[in-house]
């Protein structure tokens, strides 16, 4: 009798201790305010870098579609051919493109313009900038400046690969 006596008093001061931990009514009414756009932080910036990479392999892909710079600054370009073959079977170069050029008059005259590396001179006042036409590990850093904001197109123009090589270069 003592056993179950003792049992029900523990019971009965358990659930009294787990009743008192809660929060008192004051607690209860205040409102949950939702965070203002001023205690939000902001998210990072991305940070625009006039010093650029870009890559080329022999499955004929730039490593990037789409490159950012800073109007009116100069621009340091670094192209890397990271395939293995030969300039003649799978040459690649970086072309950019003045707004407006039609891309694929440009390809066209690029096809017989083998003795110049495919950069047709014809073409000329189309090209912002390019690179040399590459083989296989090798690399070419260019320096040149886009004066105006704007979305411009870049290329390799070796036959064949402006079909997957493209790509959009943003100014800002």
């Amino acid at each position: 009798m003592k056993k179950v006596l003792s049992i029900t008093a523990l019971v009965a001061a358990f659930a009294f201790t787990l009743s008192s931990c809660g929060c008192d009514d004051e607690t209860k009414k205040q409102p949950v305010t939702p965070p203002t756009e001023d205690m939000m932080v902001p998210p990072a910036a991305e940070a625009i870098n006039n010093t650029l990479t870009l890559s080329a392999h022999d499955e004929m892909k730039f490593d990037k579609t789409e490159l950012k710079a800073l109007a009116g600054k100069p621009i340091t370009l670094t192209f890397a051919h990271i395939g293995t073959m030969d300039k003649n079977t799978m040459g690649h170069n970086f072309i950019l493109l003045k707004k407006g050029t039609d891309i694929d008059d440009f390809v066209k005259k690029a096809l017989t313009a083998k003795d110049n590396d495919y950069i047709p001179k014809s073409e000329s006042d189309k090209i912002i900038a390019h690179t040399k036409l590459l083989p296989g590990g090798a690399t070419d850093t260019i320096e040149f400046t886009v004066p105006e904001k704007g979305t411009y197109d870049f290329i390799c123009s070796f036959p064949g690969h402006a079909a997957t090589m493209r790509g959009k270069f943003i100014v800002e």
